[in-house]
């Protein structure tokens, strides 16, 4: 069921919300799981003793990323935009928000990722956004990895879509911190109890606004267009529709060009 496989609840009286993600297969983030976890987050505007919002994968996994059958043709013209409203939805959650990454966490899951202020990561995360495998390209990773990593490794990035383990993320300055899998729980709590626990709802709530803002502006700005190209232009090529096929059938691509 939908409700069980995105769920918000509240720990250490109320002042750390987790939202989990709990889908079979990888958390595969489909359209229908993206806009529950839009749903998931507008909850946090009530919750003003909150001070911070973790965002989690259920199981070995963080996410496997976006479901790829839903980017085909008729389908992707509802997926992206979902996909894009839950990043401006998260960016605008008005409390600190941390993402906790085990295993793979790739694609859409990694620009899930991407969009909170804190990353936190297993010593066996694998992350990045391989969708140039698929003819493809990562509009939310594009709009957030160059203000967050910088221009040169976010064009890396994208261009190659390697995966590289955790702890070369946090070398780059964009994980906070990479922990022991076994011990990946007990440290975003003593994090949070270090950091967090103590402060001001309301001041911490002004803090993260303030820190967000010029990610925000620029998301705004730029995510749009990046959406567009996508849909009107990248969407009436032949290759990324043979990507997706070959996908689905488990054979290699065969490309136009």
């Amino acid at each position: 069921m939908m409700a069980e496989q995105v769920r918000l609840t509240l720990e250490r009286n109320e002042t750390l919300a987790r939202i989990v993600l709990d889908s079979p297969k990888g958390n595969v983030l489909t359209t229908t799981m993206v806009e529950r976890v839009s749903a998931e987050l507008a909850k946090l505007e009530e919750l003003r003793s909150v001070r911070l919002l973790t965002l989690e994968g259920g199981g070995p996994h963080f996410s496997f990323g976006a479901s790829i059958s839903e980017h085909a043709p008729g389908q992707v013209e509802r997926m992206l935009p979902a996909m894009h409203q839950m990043i401006r939805d998260l960016l605008d959650v008005p409390v600190p928000t941390a993402a906790v990454v085990q295993g793979r966490c790739l694609g859409g899951g990694f620009e899930l990722a991407l969009a909170c202020d804190f990353i936190f990561a297993a010593d066996d995360a694998v992350i990045g956004v391989p969708e140039v495998a698929l003819a493809a390209f990562p509009p939310a990773a594009a709009a957030l990895l160059p203000p967050r990593l910088g221009y040169a490794r976010a064009t890396d990035a994208i261009l190659t879509g390697a995966t590289r383990p955790a702890a070369e993320w946090e070398q780059a300055g964009l994980v906070t911190r990479v922990v022991p899998r076994d011990r990946l729980d007990a440290e975003v709590g003593a994090w949070f109890d270090e950091h967090l626990a103590g402060r001001s709802a309301s001041g911490l709530r002004h803090a993260a606004a303030a820190a967000r803002f010029g990610l925000r502006k620029h998301v705004a700005r730029v995510l749009p267009d990046l959406e567009r190209l996508y849909l009107n232009e990248l969407m009436r090529t032949p290759d990324v529709t043979e990507a997706v096929t070959a996908f689905l059938a488990k054979r290699p691509p065969v490309w136009t060009d």
